[in-house]
């Protein structure tokens, strides 16, 4: 398998940046939501104005993975008062990691993961969490192979539907495999 590049997303990165988390969010929830909460959550949370907040925000950090020179997939990260929820003390958020269908069974998500276990290893921080949807049993499994386990729950709301994520953290220690 070849390794990814993962490079740092900047402001002027951001309409990449919306065309990735678009695709990614369709490809990822497309099939089992209805047209009008995708249309709203993608109008309200991946516009290019969204984004381009979330990019200047100091407390939150995207990624870029390529692959053989094709973006592939991304990641988000989120510090202190960016991430979404606090019931972790000094944790840090991956809010997004996503890669493009095309991609999947290409380690992508696996190295968008290592990324993120370096960053918190360099932030010094406890916990890794996150947030996955019940309903998306592949990621969850990916979670699980990685070392996170279930903590708790919160609500996503996408569009008008009201949904269950499970919060998934990981302990964060010295070196990982």
């Amino acid at each position: 398998m070849s390794k990814s590049q993962i490079v740092p997303v900047h402001l002027q990165d951001v309409v990449k940046l919306v065309n990735i988390s678009i695709a990614t969010f369709k490809e990822t929830f497309g099939g089992s939501n209805t047209d009008d909460d995708m249309s709203q959550y993608i109008d309200e949370r991946l516009s290019k104005q969204q984004l381009s907040l979330e990019l200047s925000n100091p407390n939150s950090q995207f990624y870029f993975a390529y692959l053989g020179g094709e973006l592939a997939g991304y990641l988000k990260v989120n510090f202190a008062s960016a991430q979404t929820e606090s019931k972790l003390d000094n944790a840090m958020e991956i809010e997004r990691i996503y890669a493009l269908t095309e991609f999947h069974g290409k380690n992508v998500g696996r190295q968008l993961m290592q990324k993120a276990l370096q960053l918190a290893l360099h932030h010094a921080v406890d916990y890794i969490w996150l947030g996955v949807w019940e309903k998306n049993e592949r990621a969850i499994q990916f979670y699980i192979k990685n070392g996170f386990e279930v903590f708790d729950q919160h609500i996503f709301v996408l569009g008008d539907d009201r949904q269950i994520d499970s919060m998934m953290k990981k302990a964060i220690t010295n070196s990982f495999e």
